[in-house]
């Protein structure tokens, strides 16, 4: 085993972990699980069978990765959000076989205690804000606050909110890093440094 596992975790044979991943206390991963290299699975952690969690994820305490949830590479899962998988549950009608996919993209930060309704994608270095409920599909680098989610801005992929509007024409430069980003419409771009 190349990888930290706490005495109280449980990692059902059968489960795929890569190395440098550390799975802390009382988290449970299901068999069918594929865990990339360098996570944190923290305090009561459940990852479910058809989950894909990709290298350098953070995923926060008390946290449910349900079947269906994929997240690529440096996914950051804050304290206590929420992933759903079934659209519409009741506890008497099996609806196992409804399962909607959920893809979160490269770099995106989901804020403590938000939810994220089965169904959507998350863009690459998209920011959801604590407390929020992400009911549809979020563009690449936006920013978003509130019950239902909408977009307030777009952050920089250092995690700093880049001065534009939600949509329109400009560009902005991140102020940590000097990477530049250019708006069109409702498309937000890194541009990549010239010689």
């Amino acid at each position: 085993m190349d990888y930290y596992q706490h005495p109280s975790a449980i990692v059902d044979e059968g489960a795929r972990i890569g190395a440098g991943s550390r799975v802390w206390h009382f988290v449970h991963v299901c068999a069918g699980a594929r865990i990339g290299r360098d996570v944190s699975l923290g305090q009561n952690v459940f990852v479910g069978n058809k989950v894909v969690i990709g290298d350098g994820c953070r995923i926060q305490n008390n946290v449910s990765v349900y079947d269906n949830v994929t997240l690529e590479e440096a996914v950051f899962c804050g304290p206590s959000m929420v992933f759903t998988n079934v659209y519409n549950p009741r506890s008497l009608i099996e609806r196992k076989n409804e399962y909607r996919d959920t893809m979160v993209h490269k770099g995106a930060t989901l804020g403590a205690n938000c939810t994220i309704v089965c169904g959507v994608t998350i863009g690459e270095f998209a920011f959801v804000g604590a407390g929020a409920v992400v009911n549809r599909d979020v563009p690449a680098y936006a920013l978003m606050v509130g019950v239902p989610a909408r977009q307030i801005g777009w952050m920089s992929e250092f995690g700093e909110r880049l001065n534009l509007p939600p949509e329109g024409h400009g560009e902005a430069v991140c102020a940590h890093t000097g990477a530049r980003y250019v708006l069109d419409g409702r498309v937000l771009c890194r541009q990549e440094a010239t010689a």
